[in-house]
């Protein structure tokens, strides 16, 4: 049994290492500073007080295109980029939100991601989006790099 799991866990950190080349290398990109602090007492901030919630920050010079932070389990957050990162940066390629999806509205894009894994939906080939690091202490959420 301690085999398997050791396996499995060296499959997931292969797998995680793969992923976060890949982002490093991604030409669409670049990987602009981030260090936000998002106060959860403040309104604008409240949704992600909940599991299944986020918020979408579009401030210039938040991100690429902005970024957008979802609560998972109150515990787990995540934070992509909103720039599709599948081309480059256009006047079309912030992506929209629906759910837990993220949509690029770019003529023949198609290309839509997950917002919990950051994955594209159909194409594990493609790029995934960009990830920030989320963490939660008390009422305040950082998002960095």
């Amino acid at each position: 049994m301690k085999k398997i799991l050791f396996a499995m866990l060296i499959i997931f950190l292969a797998a995680c290492s793969k992923n976060d080349e890949k982002q490093d290398n991604n030409p669409n990109l670049n990987n602009p500073a981030i260090n936000l602090s998002l106060n959860l007492t403040l309104p604008e901030y409240t949704p992600l007080k909940f599991p299944g919630e986020k918020v979408i920050i579009t401030s210039q010079g938040i991100g690429v295109q902005g970024i957008v932070i979802y609560n998972v389990n109150n515990e787990l957050y995540t934070a992509f980029d909103l720039s599709d990162p599948n081309h480059p940066k256009s006047s079309c390629s912030r992506m929209t939100i629906e759910g837990i999806i993220a949509s690029c509205p770019c003529k023949d894009d198609n290309n839509s991601y997950d917002i919990v894994t950051g994955q594209h939906a159909t194409d594990e080939n493609k790029y995934p989006m960009q990830q920030y690091r989320a963490e939660r202490s008390g009422d305040v959420v950082r998002i960095s790099n």
